[in-house]
């Protein structure tokens, strides 16, 4: 009945809100299954329960099936469904679509197994699972139905009235007196039943429906402003726990896990030019606070995207905006929270090239052209130039770095990956954050991975003191450490290096090319922040890019 309840919703539904990473609900991801190198697009549905859309593009060998479960961190291996065959797109070699039910929100993965000629391969997706939508029925739909309802009313109180009159006389007779009485008798309480069934029937679908409407996924809040001590411009932000019970958010602060080795990473862009940017790292004060030093950014509105995960991998972004003042003290030595907390100012995305150039200011570029880091190294964004992208189609955005002299360079290791991207739709409807590996956080990946091997059928909430002092030491343990010794763990921990034939550990493979995978959600101008790590350098550079609805054939 569940199910029939939710599939009549989704029938009448309309889009209102898409959340997760603000504006970019899917999953595009691009890795190696076993033998098979293979780009993944998931669709998660907008209510829960729902179907999960899969495309599974396998680039290399004889892929002959794949195999898709979902399984849920509550539940696990153990408690999850058998898996589902999704099938091969005819005339589309190595591409293969079919769906998944998504019957439990919260933190969800999608594992796909390849089996073929070159053996078996599998791969974890992790996947949000949250009711986004809510459905209003049309006008005219609604009024159709109503009148249809009133119409069956009337047939079945009139035919019940008949069955005990009309319907028992013979041809030619003619209703007496009692029995006309009778008839009306037996419809007046024919009228009160089915009054009584339609009110019964209105008070259980309201009371789902108002079920339904408090487990529509609300996103956390938080509120950032910003103080002086010292001289030193400090962020802050403090997650909003109003109405917390209702929300059943019960202790889950005390229960976050760090991503890349922080357990909070914020990104201020300034609006509406999007000419400054900075990706800093704040540090956890209590279970609601967090703060960092600003770096020297010009003063500004700013939008605000602050990204956390849960210990289950379900990942959260806080969206807010505040004004940045100028420093109280001009030329003081800025202090840093974390050594890879960086920033820069580049040009207005609606005014390019206008910005005289300092220390900390890039050109922007576009696709097919350079942007030019502060060190006069460069990135080259590989794409058509000026030629739109279009919305709704997997892209992989392939950038590759430069040394001064025109000579490739390899990225260094920069919180455990080769390269991060911010992507910001230039009213900031959309941002979300990228790694190589694609659109979902590693700590997310990771936690339903162990997860996959732990044979706990229904996994329990931790102690939330006992949970927190043990992330904290971690992120104490990984403070104390030298740049090497901790970017060497963060990448050891999320499976980027491989160990080589006698068990050694050699660096993963890579070059001067870092590739991102993402679809653009819709269409509009974007801006995309680039970030790699140079002779011990965060450098960030900016290109735009204006994507377009997809054409219609």
């Amino acid at each position: 009945m569940k199910k029939i309840f939710y599939l009549i919703i989704l029938l009448l539904i309309s889009v209102q809100i898409s959340s997760a990473h603000v504006g970019s609900s899917g999953v595009l991801l691009q890795g190696q299954a076993g033998p098979y190198k293979v780009l993944i697009d998931i669709t998660p549905p907008e209510v829960i329960p729902g179907t999960a859309s899969i495309t599974v593009f396998v680039e290399n060998g004889d892929p002959q099936k794949v195999l898709a479960r979902p399984i849920t961190f509550r539940f696990g291996s153990q408690g999850a469904p058998s898996a589902d065959e999704i099938h091969a797109v005819a005339g589309q070699p190595g591409q293969f679509q079919g769906v998944v039910w998504l019957m439990q929100s919260g933190s969800s993965s999608v594992q796909i197994e390849i089996s073929g000629k070159e053996g078996k391969g599998e791969f974890i997706v992790p996947v949000v699972a949250v009711s986004t939508a809510k459905g209003v029925m049309p006008k005219g739909l609604g009024f159709g139905l109503s009148l249809l309802g009133v119409l069956l009313f009337l047939l079945m109180v009139t035919a019940i009235g008949a069955s005990v009159s009309d319907g028992l006389m013979r041809p030619g007779e003619v209703l007496s007196s009692r029995q006309k009485r009778k008839r009306w008798m037996n419809m007046g309480i024919a009228t009160v039943v089915c009054a009584l069934i339609l009110y019964g029937g209105s008070s259980w679908w309201n009371s789902w429906a108002a079920r339904y409407n408090r487990n529509i996924y609300k996103p956390l809040k938080g509120n950032s402003s910003i103080s002086n001590e010292d001289g030193q411009r400090i962020f802050q932000l403090k997650i909003d726990t109003t109405n917390w019970e209702e929300k059943k958010r019960g202790s889950m602060l005390s229960t976050l896990i760090p991503d890349h080795g922080k357990l909070m990473h914020v990104f201020l862009v300034r609006t509406p030019g999007l000419d400054a940017f900075a990706h800093i790292h704040p540090e956890r004060k209590d279970s609601v606070t967090y703060q960092a030093y600003l770096p020297n950014l010009p003063a500004g509105k700013y939008l605000m995207y602050a990204d956390v995960v849960q210990y289950s991998g379900f990942a959260e972004t806080i969206v807010d905006t505040l004004e940045i003042p100028d420093p109280a003290v001009q030329g003081n030595e800025i202090k840093k929270t974390a050594e890879e907390d960086t920033y820069v100012v580049t040009d207005a995305i609606n005014a390019p090239g206008k910005i005289p150039l300092d220390e900390n200011v890039v050109i922007c570029g576009k696709p097919g052209t350079k942007t030019v880091f502060k060190d006069s190294s460069y990135a080259v964004w590989e794409g058509k130039p000026d030629k739109p992208l279009e919305a709704g189609k997997p892209y992989l955005l392939n950038f590759e770095i430069f040394n001064p002299d025109g000579t490739p360079t390899f990225p260094e290791p920069y919180l455990g990956m080769m390269g991060h991207v911010a992507v910001l739709r230039s009213d900031g409807s959309v941002y979300i954050h990228l790694h190589p590996s694609g659109t979902f956080a590693m700590a997310a990946e990771q936690t339903l991975k162990n997860r996959l091997t732990d044979t706990t059928k229904i996994m329990q909430r931790p102690s939330p003191a006992i949970f927190r002092d043990s992330i904290d030491r971690y992120m104490a343990k990984l403070k104390a450490m030298s740049t090497i010794e901790r970017e060497e763990l963060l990448m050891t921990e999320m499976g980027m290096y491989k160990q080589n034939e006698t068990g050694g550990m050699n660096a993963m493979d890579h070059s001067n090319r870092i590739s991102f995978p993402y679809s653009f959600p819709k269409s509009g101008r974007y801006r995309i922040f680039l970030q790699v790590k140079r002779n011990g350098q965060v450098l960030t550079g900016a290109f735009d890019v204006r994507v377009n609805d997809i054409a219609k054939i």
